[in-house]
């Protein structure tokens, strides 16, 4: 054993000696690099370890979720993303409302199914979105910010204003500006003192009068602007074009003497605000006066299936009116089901919150599908007169309109009166004019005599 540790003592020492100097150097870098890779690998493991645990950590602590574009209804397939009421990074509560989407007859809001923060967006505004569609995405996870780090954040801007004031206060210019003015007074007065001649001063008059009839630049403006069409207007258009196009219209007039209507109105709205806590107004007497008079005239509450010699006449046992209501999105048509069966309180309740969730925009599709009759008062924005358009497949829509003093013939003395022109637009291919007039006929002597409502009771 000694003599071959010897041998290869020897051995590696002869071999030093007869190699250049190069490769020695050389041969020692590896040793030398391989000793520094070995104390860096000894180290280095400790922190790309520590950072995967720590990302993994927070992995499992991450809880997102997934919110896909909601069902709407059976008929409505596809919608527009209108607006995002909140951004990416913003903390939802659960059940807060996060987007609307437009439909073309209502606005769907979609929620936030639990609380959380929103981590991705995955649409943009005026997309079209279909149902199942992936939305947004939610950390649940996440809580709620503390209050106190939104301050910080906003006293920042404070201190760029005050850097950006600094420029202000030193402008030099408008001082150079005010003292280079003497120039051109100085020049002024030069003409003055030479007295000029008269045809010169005429010809300036003729100049102050000519600049002065005309229009100061900017005053009038002829801009245009193209603003994309919403879809429950683009409906609103189709259905009153396919109104236009599909029944055979017809349009009956009557005049009504509101002054008992009115006269029961006034004796008996603080009663009925008092005990009911719902304002009573015409409205209610012209429902309950439609459905009086089509159980007498049914056809007035029927419509038409089909076409031609397939066609089939749809009656019924109820009323379901559609009451127009403007919104700022446009017209809509909540439906107030079974309107037969309420009375007066009853109709003004209904109508009232209707009314609220369309100009709310929370109607929902059930509150406007359906419908038999349609009653549409543009009396509240003044309209004397017109004629309102079908709401197909119904059969007929009421008009009433705003109430003016006319002279009046009681009893052979003309007197004045508050007047109301009624119109009923009919589709003549199910009512005859008979029918149509009748209804009206029927409806004024309701109107104009409240106590026979009592003989109507529900």
């Amino acid at each position: 054993m000694l003599a071959t540790r010897t041998a290869t003592l020897q051995a590696t020492k002869r071999a030093l000696t007869l190699a250049p100097r190069s490769q020695l150097v050389s041969a020692r870098a590896p040793a030398a690099a391989a000793t520094r890779v070995g104390r860096l690998t000894t180290k280095t493991p400790v922190l790309p370890v520590n950072g995967a645990r720590s990302f993994h950590a927070a992995c499992r602590t991450c809880q997102e979720q997934l919110v896909k574009v909601p069902s709407m209804a059976e008929s409505i397939t596809e919608g527009t993303l209108k607006q995002w009421l909140k951004q990416k990074g913003d903390f939802v509560e659960a059940d807060e409302e996060v987007a609307t989407i437009e439909t073309d007859k209502i606005d769907v809001a979609v929620n936030a199914p639990s609380a959380g923060v929103l981590t991705d967006l995955l649409a943009q505004e005026e997309d079209t979105v279909t149902v199942g569609q992936d939305l947004f995405k939610l950390d649940t996870s996440a809580s709620k910010p503390e209050g106190g780090a939104a301050p910080k954040e906003e006293s920042q801007p404070k201190e760029e204003k005050k850097e950006e004031s600094k420029p202000k206060e030193e402008e030099p210019k408008p001082k150079q500006e005010e003292e280079a003015k003497p120039e051109p007074k100085s020049e002024y007065r030069k003409p003055d003192s030479s007295q000029p001649a008269p045809k010169p001063v005429e010809q300036s008059k003729r100049d102050s009068s000519s600049s002065a009839e005309q229009p100061a630049p900017g005053k009038f403006s002829r801009n245009e602007t193209k603003v994309k069409i919403s879809r429950m207007r683009a409906r609103i258009a189709e259905r009153l074009k396919e109104a236009q196009n599909t029944a055979a219209s017809l349009t009956t007039f009557n005049e009504i003497d509101m002054s008992n209507l009115m006269a029961f109105r006034a004796k008996y709205k603080d009663q009925v605000m008092k005990d009911h806590g719902v304002k009573l107004g015409f409205m209610s007497a012209f429902v309950k006066a439609s459905t009086v008079a089509m159980k007498e005239l049914p056809a007035v509450n029927a419509s038409i299936v089909g076409e031609g010699t397939s066609a089939e006449i749809v009656y019924r046992d109820y009323v379901d009116v559609s009451v127009a209501v403007s919104t700022p999105k446009g017209l809509v048509t909540p439906v107030l089901r079974n309107a037969e069966s309420y009375d007066f309180i009853g109709i003004e309740r209904e109508i009232a919150n209707l009314g609220k969730k369309a100009r709310d925009g929370k109607l929902t599709l059930e509150d406007m599908t359906g419908g038999s009759f349609t009653i549409s008062n543009g009396g509240v924005f003044g309209s004397l007169f017109g004629t309102p358009i079908l709401n197909t497949p119904q059969t007929a829509v009421l008009g009433m309109h705003a109430t003016k003093d006319k002279p009046w013939v009681v009893d052979n003395q003309v007197v004045i009166r508050p007047i109301m022109v009624v119109a009923l637009t009919y589709d003549h291919r199910l009512l005859d004019g008979r029918e149509a007039v009748t209804f009206l006929v029927r409806l004024k002597q309701l109107i104009e005599d409240p106590a026979l409502f009592a003989l109507h009771c529900a």
